[in-house]
C-alpha cells in the first residue's frame, strides 16, 4: 500500500518540468571541460618537448599513466557514485583535475610530469565519465540513448572548442600561463555544474522518463540487474573490456599524437590543432546520431558499426599525406570514437541492468583506459626508434579490425533464467 502511495505521487509529479533535463544539461557542461582539457595534452606535447627535449615516449608516458590510473579508479568512482551520488564524486573530481593543471604550470622535472599529469589529473579524471552516464541511465528508460549521446558529446564539444583556444592562448601567453588558466576554469566550472546534479529522480520525487506504473517504477528499476560479483563472473563482461581494449588503443594515440605527426608533415600548426579539434567535432555527430540509432536497431549492431567505421579512418590514416586527407581521416574517425564511447553505458546497462551500473561500468571502463594509455607510449617509442609513425597507425588499425571481430560476439546475458537482450531497449 505504501509503494503504491509513493508511486502515486511520484506520477503526479511526473507532470511537472522533468529535471532529467538539467541533469543531461549539467553532465554535458562537465564532460566538456573535464575531457576538453585533458585531451589538450597534445596540443602542449610540442611546447614540452621544444622546452625540456624530452623523448616522445617518455612524454607520452605522462598521458598514459594517467588514462590507465583514471581508468583503473573509474571502478573506485562507479562504486562511490552507486553509493554516495555522483555530485560528490564529480565536485573532488573537479578540486583534483583543476589542482593538477594549475601544478603543470609550474612544472620543471619529468618526475613533476608524471606526479601532476600521471597521478593528480588522473584523480580527476576518474570522476569524469562513470558518474555522469551511469547517472543518465538511471534518470532515463525510454531515449536512454539519445540522452547518453547527449550527454558525452560534451567529449566531443570540447576537445573542439579547447584544442584551438589552447593553440591560441599559448601561442598569446605561453604554457606555463595556459596550464594556470586551464586549471582555475576547470576546478570553478566543475564545481558549479556539480551541483545541479542529482542521483536520480526520487531525490525530486519523479519517475525515470519512460517508467509506466508500478511495474517499472524506480523502486524497481533500482534492484533489477546483476551485482558486482555476478557480472564479474559472466563472460561477456570480459569479452565487452576486450572490445573497448582495443577501440581506444587506437584512439588514445590519435588524440595524442595526431597533431605532431601532421606537423611533422609540413602542416602549420594551428592547422594541425585544428585536426584535433575536427574529430571532436566529428565526435559530438558521433555521439548524438548512434545514440539514438541504438535505441532504433539495437546497441550491438550500432557497435558493430562503429568499429567498421573506425578500421576505414584507421586504414586511410596510413596513405593520408595532405592536410585534407587528414581532415577526411579526422571526420570519420572522430564520428566512430564518439559512437563508439556513447554506446558503452548502454550496452552494459542491457546486458547488467542498473542495480550496480557504476561499479560494472567502472570495470568496462578501466579496460577502455588501458588500451588508450598503451597506445601513445608504443607509437611514441616506434617513432623514437624509426623516426615515422606508419607502424605505429599499422598497429592501431590491426587492434581496430580484432574489436570490429570481438564486437560481433557480443550476446545476450542471463540471470536466474532472466534474459536481458541486447536489442536497443531497456
Amino acid at each position: 500500500m505504501l509503494k503504491l502511495s509513493s508511486t502515486m505521487y511520484l506520477r503526479n509529479k511526473e507532470s511537472q518540468f522533468f529535471y532529467g533535463y538539467i541533469v543531461v544539461l549539467a553532465a554535458f557542461c562537465i564532460a566538456l571541460v573535464m575531457w576538453g582539457t585533458y585531451y589538450t595534452f597534445g596540443v602542449f606535447l610540442e611546447s614540452l618537448l621544444s622546452e625540456f627535449h624530452w623523448t616522445r615516449a617518455v612524454t607520452s608516458g605522462a598521458f598514459s599513466l594517467s588514462l590507465l590510473l583514471s581508468g583503473l579508479l573509474c571502478i573506485v568512482m562507479g562504486r562511490l557514485t552507486d553509493r554516495f551520488g555522483p555530485r560528490i564524486v564529480i565536485t573532488a573530481g573537479g578540486i583534483f583535475l583543476g589542482l593538477g593543471y594549475i601544478l603543470m604550470s609550474q612544472l620543471s622535472t619529468i618526475w613533476q610530469l608524471y606526479l601532476s599529469y600521471g597521478i593528480i589529473i588522473a584523480v580527476g579524471m576518474g570522476a569524469a565519465f562513470v558518474p555522469l552516464v551511469s547517472t543518465i541511465a538511471r534518470w532515463f528508460v525510454k531515449r536512454r540513448g539519445m540522452m547518453t549521446g547527449l550527454v558525452v558529446a560534451g567529449v566531443g564539444a570540447g576537445t573542439m572548442i579547447m584544442a584551438p583556444t589552447t593553440r591560441w592562448l599559448i601561442s598569446s601567453y605561453g604554457w606555463r600561463t595556459s596550464y594556470l588558466i586551464i586549471g582555475i576554469i576547470s576546478l570553478v566550472l566543475i564545481s558549479l555544474a556539480a551541483r545541479f546534479v542529482r542521483r536520480d529522480p526520487r531525490q525530486v520525487s519523479q519517475l525515470p522518463y519512460g517508467s509506466c506504473g508500478v511495474e517499472e517504477d524506480s523502486f524497481a528499476l533500482e534492484v533489477r540487474g546483476f551485482s558486482l560479483r555476478e557480472a564479474i563472473y559472466t563472460r561477456q563482461l570480459w569479452l565487452l573490456c576486450g572490445v573497448y581494449f582495443c577501440g581506444f588503443l587506437p584512439i588514445g594515440t590519435m588524440l595524442v599524437h595526431i597533431v605532431i605527426h601532421a606537423t611533422g608533415l609540413g602542416i602549420p600548426v594551428m592547422t594541425a590543432s585544428s585536426i584535433l579539434a575536427t574529430i571532436g567535432a566529428a565526435s559530438i555527430a558521433g555521439r548524438i546520431i548512434m545514440g539514438s540509432v541504438a535505441d532504433k536497431i539495437g546497441n550491438k549492431l550500432s557497435l558493430v558499426i562503429c568499429f567498421v567505421v573506425l578500421s576505414v579512418a584507421l586504414f586511410l590514416l596510413m596513405v593520408a599525406k595532405q592536410a585534407q586527407m587528414l581532415y577526411l581521416f579526422a571526420v570519420i574517425l572522430g564520428f566512430a570514437y564518439g559512437g563508439i564511447n556513447s554506446l558503452m553505458s548502454l550496452i552494459v546497462a542491457e546486458l547488467f541492468g542498473t542495480r550496480s551500473l557504476g561499479a560494472i561500468l567502472g570495470i568496462a571502463f578501466a579496460f577502455d583506459s588501458a588500451g588508450g594509455a598503451l597506445g601513445p607510449v608504443i607509437a611514441g617509442k616506434i617513432f623514437d626508434v624509426t623516426g615515422s609513425y606508419q607502424l605505429a597507425f599499422l598497429v592501431c588499425a590491426t587492434m581496430g579490425f580484432v574489436g570490429l571481430i570481438l564486437a560481433l560476439f557480443l550476446r545476450s546475458t542471463s540471470k536466474e533464467g532472466e534474459r536481458n537482450e541486447l536489442s536497443g531497449h531497456t
